[in-house]
């Protein structure tokens, strides 16, 4: 099983998302998706937000995020318009998707990174959200009323305790059996570790 700790936002969960998708499908292995409050995790593990990143770093991150895309065979926009957001509503939707299926909840995460990333669409909007999760013929009633609940935000809250607990750090970060796998350029590493894992849940 894997656990998936993403960011609806995260430009790096967005470049390696169809990857890891690929190689779950391949490998028939579980995953759970595990949205956190990124401003949260970075406050008690010494993340910086963009903002105030030093220029250099910044500069350095958009040549990343263009070269992965290339690489994928992404299209992105390294400064899209509606970037940086809040996290926090397409997190919450994100966790209302996965109490239909992790199937759903996947191909929300992917749609909400295509309409930050290429589409220039706020998602943080509520709108948005609920226009996204049409698109995709999911229940938007239902997810909105479940984004809401205090209950699924009391659960977003314990996600991120959890993830900080067990020393994530960052987005996307893949979980493995225990061993920590952070950024969609690990996603070598988690393809070459899953044979292992499937072969320990067998046994």
């Amino acid at each position: 099983m894997i656990d998936y700790y993403c960011a609806a936002t995260s430009p790096f969960a967005y470049l390696g998302h169809e990857e890891f998708c690929r190689i779950v499908r391949t490998a028939g292995v579980p995953v759970v998706v595990k949205p956190i409050d990124t401003p949260k995790l970075f406050s008690v593990s010494g993340g910086v937000p963009l903002k105030q990143r030093a220029p250099q770093r910044q500069a350095y991150r958009l040549a990343e995020i263009a070269r992965w895309a290339e690489y994928r065979g992404l299209s992105v926009n390294p400064e899209p318009k509606h970037f940086p957001v809040s996290n926090d509503p397409g997190n919450l939707w994100l966790l209302a998707a996965t109490e239909i299926s992790t199937d759903d909840a996947l191909r929300l995460l992917g749609a909400i990174g295509r309409a930050t990333w290429v589409q220039e669409r706020d998602v943080s909007d509520h709108d948005t959200l609920c226009a996204l999760a049409g698109e995709l013929g999911l229940d938007v009633s239902r997810l909105a009323r479940r984004a809401a609940a205090p209950e699924t935000r009391a659960r977003y809250e314990g996600l991120t305790q959890e993830a900080i607990d067990r020393g994530v750090f960052g987005v996307p970060t893949y979980m493995v059996d225990g061993e920590m796998l952070w950024g969609q350029d690990r996603l070598d590493f988690l393809e070459r570790a899953l044979p292992k894992s499937v072969d320990r849940n067998k046994s």
